[in-house]
C-alpha cells in the first residue's frame, strides 16, 4: 500500500493558505484562484490552526444569513482539524476521512505544513493503483 508521499509526488506540495483573520470573501477568493476547495488557516508565526473548506462557508455563512466580508476566516474554519505525516498509508487517510466525514487532511512532519491531501487525490490514487493491478492480472493471464 502506497503512501501520503508518493501521492504527494505526482501532485506536488503547492498548498494555499490564508490568515485567521482574513475575511470569508478574501478566503473564496484565493480558492477560485487557486481552483481549490480548501484552505489551510495559519497563525502569524505560520503553524496550522485550522482549514476553512467551501462546505464551511455554506453551512455557517449562507444559510445562517452572514456576510462574507465581514465574516472572518477564524468564525467558521475548522479548528485544530485530523493531520497525517507523509509516511501515513493511504488507506490511513481514507479511513480517517471517512470515520470524520471530512474531505481534507493536512500533511504535516512535526509542526511544519508539508501539503494536503484530499478525499480527490485518494480516489484517483485508487483508480489508478486499481488499474495497475488489473492490466498486471490480464498480462499473467494471456501469458
Amino acid at each position: 500500500m502506497k503512501k501520503v508521499k508518493d501521492v504527494m509526488q505526482s501532485k506536488g506540495g503547492t498548498v494555499a493558505t490564508i490568515g485567521s483573520s482574513a475575511t470569508v470573501y478574501n478566503a473564496l477568493m484565493l480558492m477560485v484562484e487557486n481552483d481549490v476547495g480548501a484552505l489551510l488557516v495559519l497563525d502569524i508565526n505560520h503553524k496550522l490552526v485550522g482549514l476553512i473548506t467551501e462546505r464551511d462557508y455554506s453551512r455557517k455563512v449562507v444559510l445562517k444569513g452572514k456576510s462574507s466580508k465581514e465574516t472572518l476566516v477564524k468564525e467558521i474554519m475548522s479548528e485544530h482539524p485530523a493531520t497525517v505525516s507523509l509516511e501515513d498509508k493511504i488507506e490511513n487517510c481514507r479511513k480517517i476521512m471517512t470515520e470524520q466525514s471530512i474531505h481534507y487532511l493536512p500533511i504535516v512532519d512535526g509542526d511544519k505544513l508539508m501539503g494536503l491531501i484530499s478525499a480527490g487525490d485518494i480516489l484517483r490514487h485508487l483508480n489508478n493503483e486499481q488499474g495497475e493491478i488489473i492490466k498486471s492480472l490480464e498480462n499473467y493471464i494471456n501469458h
